[in-house]
């Protein structure tokens, strides 16, 4: 599904990745699914979020962009190794 958005997403995952920031939602989706592939996570967290940031998802999370200005999660790799997931409105205030 194609959601657009009236404002650029940025997103972010802390100690993995910089802050970038996209004009379409699905690109953003993108870059956070391509990132969380590259980590060392265990199958249900990787299935976990794979689904939570899938295409499919893309009018809750743009519901939640517009409502909320953001969208979070955390990806642990191992016991001791939390990353923060963030995608935040980039909407003038």
């Amino acid at each position: 599904m194609s959601v657009e958005l009236p404002f650029p997403v940025s997103v972010e995952i802390k100690g993995v990745t910089k802050a970038a920031t996209f004009t379409k939602l699905a690109d953003a989706l993108d870059a956070v699914r391509t990132s969380l592939a590259r980590l060392p996570l265990d199958d249900d967290q990787a299935g976990y979020l794979a689904d939570y940031f899938s295409p499919a998802s893309a009018a809750r999370i743009a519901h939640q962009l517009v409502e909320f200005g953001a969208v979070r999660a955390i990806a642990y790799i191992g016991i001791e190794s939390a990353h923060p997931i963030y995608l935040r409105s980039e909407a003038p205030e």
